[in-house]
């Protein structure tokens, strides 16, 4: 397995960019790879509490030249899930059809745009 370490640094620090004051952890799944790779965002406060209801998790893959992403929380299965390839959209997390960013989803879609420019 090609490690993923470099990969889960430059996801940690995009993701304490975007979602402060929040800090970051990247935890990858056993059989990630940088090419088709699946990860847990853990959340941390300033005092280094866990927060793990803002827990993300993460999917990254390519579809031809393109890559995409899934970002969901991880214990909240029916909140809406974004997907993201050329542009943002927001599915809801039971039936997978398109539904309305949450309030709280522009932090993430900036993740998402962040993470596409660095690794694309």
């Amino acid at each position: 397995m090609a490690s993923c370490a470099p990969l889960e640094t430059l996801i940690s620090a995009a993701a304490d960019l975007c979602r402060k004051p929040w800090l970051h952890a990247v935890v990858s799944a056993e059989d990630a790879t940088p090419e088709d790779y699946c990860g847990r965002i853990e959340c941390r406060d300033a005092d280094g509490l866990r927060h793990e209801t803002n827990d993300l998790e993460l999917e990254l893959y390519r579809s031809g030249n393109d890559l995409n992403l899934t970002l969901s929380w991880v214990d909240h299965p029916t909140r809406p899930i974004l997907w993201h390839g050329q542009h943002p959209v927001w599915m809801n997390g039971e039936t997978g059809e398109r539904c309305a960013s949450p309030s709280d989803g522009a932090p993430l879609e900036a993740l998402a745009r962040r993470l596409r420019a660095l690794l694309a």
